[in-house]
Formats: structure tokens, C-alpha cells, sequence
């Protein structure tokens, strides 16, 4: 059984924006910390055997340099590995390219994750969706992961399928989607607009008839 409000609120969420070349990128920040050692958590994110228990199949290089691709999503090049507490990636999904930042850290209570993915994201696509179009997403891949290391066993796609179509998988979605609503306002968004764009971005991923928004 998954506490779902106990898990919502055990991850933190908080928007920014960043220069880069092409311009100003968005960047949506994600983090939470697990109980279990920080060489554990290193291994369950870069292992390439153990990805898939809790995230997806991934084939390629796993080292600074190589290239992978996450089935049926998005795939990338490693830019910067330093084990066992940084690594990034090119996060690349069709013709759209961000990138991630992921960093680990122990803590008293356990190890500390966190995942920055900044993206140059069309102002009428985020109008219409808001953070919650990727962040619902990192929302659950760190349930996944959360699972992982609190059982140690690999989690069954079939079982998480039906999870997510059930009644406390929506409350889920609903849940993480109105948290990166409370974000996009806390960045400064206007109130209204920020809910439209979330019960948008809940109605797709609850199978409500929406429009999809990007990966």
C-alpha cells in the first residue's frame, strides 16, 4: 500500500529560470531524501540493471561520454559523472533537448536526491500546462524509486499500471499536480492561470480527454 500523501509531501518543489545560450531556459527542481546509504541510492539511479526496477529499461554507455536511451522516453548523452553524488545528461525527447542535473548528498536521516531539469519550453505550451506537464512525471519516477529501496525488490510494470489507473493512483496525480501549481504561483505565477494550467495537466494524465502535454 502506498501512503500517497505521505509521499507527495516528502518531496520538495520549487521553480527558477536560468541564461544559457539560446536564452532563458526554465528550470523545474525536484528532491527528496530516502532512507538507505548513499552509495545504495547511487547504484539504484546509474546502475543500468537496476534502472528498470523502479524506472525504466535503458540500453547504451552509462559513462561520461555515452549515450542511453530510456524506453518509449527520452534518451541522451552523459555529459559529467562524479561518483557517487553527481552526474548530467541531455535529456532528449524527439526534436526537443534539456537537460538534467542529478545530485545526491547524505544526510542524517538517509540520502538526498535531487533532480534539476532545465528546458526552453514554448510560453504558449507552458501557459497552457504549466510545471506539472514534466514535473507529474518526476513525481512518480521518484515514487518508483522510492519503492525500490525501501522493498529492494523491481517493481511490476503490469502491477504499476493498474496503480496508476486506480483510484489512489489518480489521487496521486492530482496531488503532485497541484503542488507544482503551488510552485508555479510561489514563482510567481497569476493564481488562476496556474490552476487552469494544472487541472489541464491532471486531466491528461488521468486519461480525461485533454490535449498532451510534450514530453
Amino acid at each position: 500500500m502506498i501512503d500517497v500523501t505521505h509521499q507527495i509531501s516528502a518531496v520538495r518543489r520549487r521553480l527558477g529560470t536560468r541564461m544559457l545560450e539560446a536564452g532563458e531556459a526554465r528550470v523545474s527542481t525536484i528532491s527528496q531524501t530516502y532512507d538507505a546509504p548513499l552509495e545504495d541510492v547511487w547504484d539504484a539511479c546509474t546502475n543500468p540493471e537496476r534502472i528498470p526496477r523502479w524506472f525504466l529499461p535503458v540500453t547504451g554507455d552509462l559513462r561520461e561520454g555515452g549515450h542511453y536511451q530510456l524506453e518509449g522516453n527520452a534518451g541522451g548523452t552523459v555529459l559529467s559523472c562524479e561518483p557517487p553524488t553527481a552526474f548530467t545528461a541531455t535529456w532528449e525527447y524527439g526534436d526537443n533537448v534539456s537537460w538534467i542535473e542529478v545530485s545526491l548528498g547524505a544526510e542524517p536521516t538517509g540520502t538526498r536526491v535531487e533532480l534539476v531539469h532545465i528546458a526552453h519550453v514554448d510560453d504558449d505550451l507552458w501557459a497552457q500546462f504549466g510545471p506539472g506537464a514534466t514535473g507529474v512525471g518526476w513525481d512518480m519516477a521518484l515514487l518508483g524509486l522510492s519503492r525500490h529501496l525501501a522493498s529492494g525488490v523491481a517493481l511490476d510494470p503490469a502491477e504499476v499500471e493498474r496503480w496508476s489507473a486506480s483510484e489512489e493512483g489518480r489521487r496521486f496525480v492530482e496531488l503532485s499536480s497541484d503542488r507544482w501549481r503551488q510552485a508555479n504561483v510561489e514563482a510567481g505565477a497569476d493564481e488562476a492561470a496556474a490552476k487552469a494550467a494544472a487541472d489541464r495537466t491532471t486531466a491528461f494524465y488521468t486519461g480525461a480527454d485533454a490535449p498532451e502535454p510534450g514530453a
